[in-house]
């Protein structure tokens, strides 16, 4: 009981200190945030971080990593419910959206820090994060293929980067949504907005005019 307790609370540390350190990675850059600020930021002294990560290096890869692995992962899912549902790749489509969207939205600060930090990682790492990134994108193509089989394999690579430049500007978007709070801060309601409107732009990108997007609601609807 005693050690199960305890890997409890290291893994919560652990994961504490993966979404302090995204933060700050966001807020300031990767070369501008100290260990011992890290380690402030979940009230712990900075060599402790060292019982977590080796280096502060390696607390970036980890971050990155499992950003890639947690994306590939629900892809999979989703491809995997897809076969089972026989559903059409327009649906599917349509569900990667949506699965891509809520990621951007509920971790902004990994968002703004998977792209601009990737030069900070080792060759080693960043040749391993780049890989789960590239099988992501495969798994996407392979969906937009059947849909699209007239789209040579050029223009489907150039859509579906633009695609996901696209969702993960949402962060972005929502900052400059108009509707906030009487704090200032952007709200939920904000970034859901900002959302709906960078989804359905991906969807008739993708999948042409005429086809299934996002409504305003979160369900599939003819795109506009």
């Amino acid at each position: 009981m005693t050690a199960t307790w305890r890997a409890t609370q290291k893994a919560n540390r652990r994961a504490a200190l993966m979404e302090s350190a995204a933060r700050l990675f966001a807020e300031r850059g990767f070369a501008a945030v100290s260990t011992a600020e890290l380690g402030e930021a979940v009230g712990m002294s900075g060599p402790a971080l060292y019982k977590h990560f080796p280096s502060k290096d390696a607390l970036l890869a980890e971050i990155l990593m499992d950003a890639s692995e947690r994306l590939l992962s629900g892809c999979r899912a989703i491809l995997a419910a897809g076969d089972q549902d026989g559903s059409r790749p327009a649906e599917i489509l349509d569900r990667l959206v949506r699965f891509h969207l809520e990621f951007a939205t509920t971790d902004p600060d990994v968002i703004r820090i998977q792209d601009r930090e990737l030069p900070s990682l080792s060759t080693g790492d960043n040749q391993a994060v780049r890989r789960l990134q590239r099988e992501y994108v495969q798994l996407w193509d392979g969906v937009l293929a059947a849909l699209r089989p007239a789209l040579d394999d050029g223009e489907r690579q150039v859509r579906l980067l633009g695609t996901f430049g696209l969702l993960n500007s949402t962060p972005h978007s929502a900052d400059r949504a108009p509707a906030r709070g009487a704090d200032g801060t952007v709200g939920d309601t904000d970034r859901t907005a900002a959302g709906n409107i960078l989804a359905g732009m991906a969807l008739r990108s993708l999948a042409g005019a005429g086809s299934i997007g996002l409504t305003a609601t979160g369900t599939t609807g003819a795109a506009q």
